[in-house]
């Protein structure tokens, strides 16, 4: 923020890329953005009153704040953007490996490994239930996954700066690397044999999830040791990609405290 709480004035237009810098949106997505000391942001735009908590997080950050034009912050955003009067211009978090993910991390470890899901709004609800359960990391695949911005942020809601996001180039080959590292995979289909509640998960585990419709592909599943489904009834055998990551990551927690 400039010196003494200032802001400037509007600028009348912004532009929708930077120099590699991203539009992140939503005060959730850029409280935490703005607190999150492995970013590195250009300047907050702010459409009428400004939230104290966000006026000191950006103060203590040094991100200047100007005062925006709502049609013009309108423009630069994609058209469903629901900003919430608040954007932040700000470098993409340096990506991590699997090793730089779980380095570190108390035992046992949890990962989510995705298999072709393509929403930003289930990864980003994936992302939340990570940071909630205490997942190391979000493994996905790096050319099918939308890009760390604004709609994958403002679903997250925050968890993009508290889980990391680790992008590979070949799932398989993560899959048998996290087997050496020691980690059971759990491939989850609705139509395999066992079921969550009977396996140990009081251990490092990675769950494997595929796209909704689709599943997990062939290659993929056969790289896990187990294929899981949840204890769910008849009538409703399978759940979004995920709220069962959600229930994954629950009964891990679960085992975690027994």
């Amino acid at each position: 923020m400039r010196r003494g709480g200032r802001r400037g004035r509007p600028s009348g237009e912004y532009p929708k890329h930077d120099e590699g810098a991203v539009w992140l949106w939503g005060t959730h997505a850029v409280k935490a953005a703005l607190a999150n000391p492995a970013r590195r942001s250009r300047k907050l735009l702010v459409v009428g009153a400004l939230d104290p908590a966000i006026q000191s997080l950006a103060g203590r950050a040094k991100v200047a704040v100007e005062a925006a034009d709502a049609a013009a912050l309108g423009r630069a955003l994609p058209r469903d953007a629901v900003h919430q009067g608040v954007a932040l211009l700000t470098h993409p978090l340096d990506e991590l490996d699997i090793h730089d993910a779980i380095e570190g991390a108390a035992p046992p470890r949890r990962l989510v490994v995705l298999d072709q899901v393509t929403d930003p709004h289930n990864l980003g609800a994936i992302l939340r239930s990570a940071a909630a359960f205490g997942a190391c990391a979000v493994v996905v695949h790096e050319r099918s996954t939308p890009p760390a911005g604004g709609v994958l942020a403002k679903a997250a809601s925050g968890a993009l700066e508290v889980v990391p996001l680790v992008r590979v180039v070949n799932i398989s080959r993560t899959l048998d690397e996290l087997a050496e590292l020691g980690f059971l995979r759990l491939a989850f289909a609705e139509e395999a044999a066992e079921s969550l509640e009977t396996l140990d998960l009081d251990r490092d585990v990675a769950l494997v999830l595929g796209a909704e419709g689709e599943g997990l592909r062939r290659l993929t599943r056969e790289k896990c040791d187990v294929s899981v489904r949840l204890p769910t009834a008849p009538a409703m055998p399978s759940l979004n990609v995920s709220n069962a990551a959600a229930v994954g990551l629950y009964a891990c927690a679960v085992a975690r405290r027994q």
